[in-house]
C-alpha cells in the first residue's frame, strides 16, 4: 500500500476487480497469494477504510477513548463512491448531473436497497425503512438527543445586557489638556479599560492579541485582568520585575495568541458567535496590524459575516504611510476596501479619540443591547497629536460617516473649497486649510469623514429607494445633505487607495467638482513625511489639488496652481507612485 501512489489508487476504483488483482495485489507474490481464492467480484467489493462502517466506528471509538494527547484520523475514501461506471473513481464524478436507470440499479445492488427494477423503471422512488426497524429507531433516538429534527440557530441570546452610557468614557471624549498628545490606539485602550470595569459588560469582554501587547500599549491589561492560561503561570516572565509583566492566570481574560492571525480570528469568531451557540453574549476585541487582517484572513472575515458574528476588529498602525520602518508588508492602503465587501461589516477610519469613543460605544449599543447582526472594523493610529474633543451634537454624524470639523469664514469675493479626509491624512487637510488661507487667499472647510464606506452604503440605499419609488420625493444621500449648504469644490484625501474615497462621487450634490488623493502603489520604507510626499497626499498636494479644482471651475487662474507647485518644491517629473 505504501508503494501505491494516489493516482494509481484512483485507477483501482475506476476499473474492475480483475484490474485490481493484476495491478494492486499483483505487485508482490505474497499479496497476490492473499487473494488467490477470491473472485474478481470479491476483490471489487473490498472496501477502503473510509467506506467500511466497522473500521470507521473502530477508529472513532479509539480516538474518543484515547487519553493524554490529541488524535487525528486519516480517512481514505473513493471519489464518486457508489456511482459505479457513471463516475466512481473517475475525474468526471463532480460533473455527472444524471444517472441512467442501469447506474441506479447498480447503486441499489451495491448498497442492498430493497427497491425492485419495476419501481426504478417507473421513476426513481424514495425509500424509507419502516418505523420499527433498528435503523429508524436509532435515527429517531439521535434526533431527540440532539434537540429536534430541523437544525435551528439561535438568532438572539435570551439575556439582556445594558451598555454603560457614553459619559462613562469621558476620558476618551475630552480634549487633551496642556498640549498633551496621544494616539487613537491609546484612546481605544482608555475606552477598553473603562469598559472592563463595567459589572455587566466587563466580564464578557474578550481582548485578543496576536503580537506583542506593548506594540498597542495594552500591557496594562496584564495586571488588570491577566492572560488566560488554563494551567496558570508555568514560567517566570523575563519582565517579572516590571509592574505590567506577562501575568498568566486560570481566570485571565486576555487571549494572547502568538503571531497567528488565523488563530486569533478563530478565537474571535468563537466569542463573536457565542450568543448563538452558548446563549451567552460576549464582546471580543481582536487587535492586530491592519495589513495582517483582511488581507491574510479575509476568508475567515467573510465567514464571520456569514455566521452573523458580533464584535470588534481593530486594525492598528493603519494606513499606507504610518508604519514605514518594517517594509511594505506592514503598509495597509486597502483594508477598508476589503472590509467594504462584507455586507454586515461596519468600518471606520477615525482620526481623533472622541471619534473612536463614539464609534465603539455605538457599536456596543447595536451589538450588545440591540443584538444586531453586524461587526465593526476600526483602524487605529500610532501617531501622537493633540485631540480636539467631542463637539456636542456631532455624534450621529460621526456614526453616519461625515461631520464638519472646521468651518470657513470666506468673504464674498473669496473662493472656498471643502477638504474631506479620514485617519492620519485628515490632519494634512487641516494643515492645508491654513496654507490655503495664508498663502492663496482661499477659504477652506475641513470635513472629518470617519467612514467613506458607510457614506457610500447610505448613498446606494438612497439611490435604490429612488429607483423603486419614482413618483415619490427623492431621498438625498447623507453626503449631499452635508455639502448642499456649503458651496465649492470637494477634495478628499486618505491614507488608502483612491477608490476608497471615490465611492462617494456619485452621491455628491450635482455639478460639484470632486478630486481624490490616495495612496495607490506599493510605497517604500521611509519617514512618514517622505511617504506622504511620495504618495502625493501631504498638505502641499492637498493645496495644489484644491487650487486645480478652482482653476478648472474658472475661479482662479491656472498660473496660481503652477505658482503653488513651485512654492512647495513639488517634483512634477518624479515617477507616478501608482507604479512605484
Amino acid at each position: 500500500m505504501m508503494d501505491t501512489v494516489d493516482g494509481d489508487y484512483q485507477a483501482m476504483k475506476a476499473n474492475n476487480g480483475a484490474f485490481v488483482r493484476e495491478h494492486f495485489f499483483g505487485q508482490h507474490p505474497k499479496t497476490a497469494e492473499m487473494v488467490a481464492k477470491m473472485s474478481d467480484d470479491d476483490i471489487w467489493r473490498l472496501n477502503r477504510g473510509g467506506h467500511d462502517p466497522q473500521k470507521v466506528y473502530a477508529a472513532y471509538h479509539r480516538a474518543v477513548n484515547h487519553k493524554g494527547q490529541p488524535t487525528v484520523l486519516l480517512i481514505k475514501t473513493v471519489k464518486g463512491f457508489g456511482m459505479g461506471k457513471a463516475g466512481e473513481g473517475k475525474n468526471t464524478a463532480h460533473q455527472t448531473k444524471k444517472l441512467t436507470n442501469d447506474d441506479i440499479k447498480s447503486f441499489r445492488d451495491r448498497f442492498n436497497i430493497p427497491v425492485n427494477d419495476a419501481q426504478i423503471d417507473a421513476g426513481i422512488p424514495f425509500y424509507k425503512p419502516a418505523d420499527d426497524t433498528p435503523e429508524m429507531r436509532y435515527l429517531q433516538q439521535r434526533r431527540a438527543a440532539l434537540g429536534g429534527y430541523l437544525p435551528a440557530r439561535r438568532p438572539k441570546a435570551d439575556e439582556q445586557l445594558s451598555v454603560p452610557p457614553l459619559s462613562s468614557f469621558q476620558a476618551t471624549l475630552d480634549a487633551t489638556a496642556d498640549g498633551r498628545e496621544i494616539s487613537t490606539t491609546q484612546a481605544f485602550v482608555r475606552f477598553l479599560t473603562a469598559l472592563l470595569r463595567d459589572k455587566q459588560v466587563g466580564p464578557r469582554t474578550v481582548p485578543i492579541l496576536v503580537d506583542e501587547a506593548r506594540t498597542f500599549g495594552m500591557e496594562g491589561l496584564f495586571r488588570q485582568i491577566g492572560i488566560y492560561n488554563p494551567a496558570g503561570q508555568n514560567y517566570t516572565p523575563v519582565d517579572k520585575d516590571q509592574v505590567m509583566y506577562y501575568r498568566e492566570a486560570v481566570d485571565g481574560q486576555v487571549l494572547q495568541e502568538g503571531i497567528n492571525e488565523a488563530g486569533g480570528m478563530s478565537s474571535w469568531i468563537a466569542a463573536a458567535t457565542s450568543y448563538a451557540t452558548n446563549n451567552r453574549i460576549m464582546v471580543p476585541f481582536f487587535v492586530y496590524y491592519s495589513m495582517f487582517g483582511f488581507q491574510r484572513i479575509g476568508d475567515l472575515a467573510w465567514a464571520a459575516g456569514d455566521m452573523q458574528a458580533r464584535g470588534f476588529l481593530l486594525g492598528g498602525t493603519s494606513g499606507r504611510t504610518t508604519l514605514n520602518g518594517e517594509g511594505l508588508q506592514h503598509e495597509d492602503g486597502h483594508s477598508h476596501i476589503l472590509a467594504g465587501t462584507i455586507p454586515n461589516c461596519v468600518s471606520y477610519d477615525p482620526t481623533f479619540a472622541h471619534e473612536v469613543g463614539v464609534i465603539l460605544h455605538h457599536g456596543l449599543k447595536r451589538m450588545v443591547e440591540q443584538q444586531d447582526n453586524v461587526y465593526y472594523y476600526i483602524t487605529l493610529l500610532n501617531e501622537n497629536y493633540p485631540m480636539p474633543g467631542l463637539s456636542a451634537g456631532t455624534e450621529a454624524q460621526i456614526i453616519k460617516g461625515m461631520y464638519l470639523l472646521q468651518d470657513a469664514k470666506p468673504t464674498q469675493a473669496q473662493p472656498v473649497v471643502n477638504l474631506l479626509g479620514s485617519g492620519t491624512i485628515l490632519r494634512e487637510s487641516m494643515a492645508a486649510k491654513k496654507l490655503l488661507e495664508a498663502d492663496w487667499g482661499v477659504a477652506a472647510r475641513v470635513w472629518s469623514c470617519p467612514s467613506f464606506n458607510e457614506l457610500a452604503r447610505d448613498g446606494q440605499d438612497a439611490e435604490r429607494w429612488n429607483l423603486l419609488h419614482p413618483t415619490a420625493t427623492p431621498r438625498q444621500s447623507f453626503v449631499s445633505q452635508q455639502l448642499s449648504g456649503h458651496a465649492g469644490p470637494v477634495i478628499a484625501s486618505t491614507d488608502y487607495i483612491k477608490v476608497y474615497a471615490e465611492q462617494i462621487r456619485a452621491y455628491l450634490p450635482k455639478g460639484r467638482t470632486f478630486k481624490v488623493l490616495g495612496t495607490d502603489g506599493y510605497g517604500r520604507s521611509d519617514f512618514r513625511g517622505k511617504l506622504r510626499e511620495h504618495f502625493e497626499v501631504n498638505r502641499h498636494y492637498v493645496v495644489v489639488a484644491a487650487l486645480k479644482t478652482l482653476a478648472d471651475e474658472g475661479t482662479v487662474p491656472a498660473t496660481r496652481v503652477a505658482e503653488a507647485i513651485a512654492k512647495y518644491g513639488l517634483n512634477t517629473e518624479k515617477i507616478n507612485p501608482l507604479y512605484a
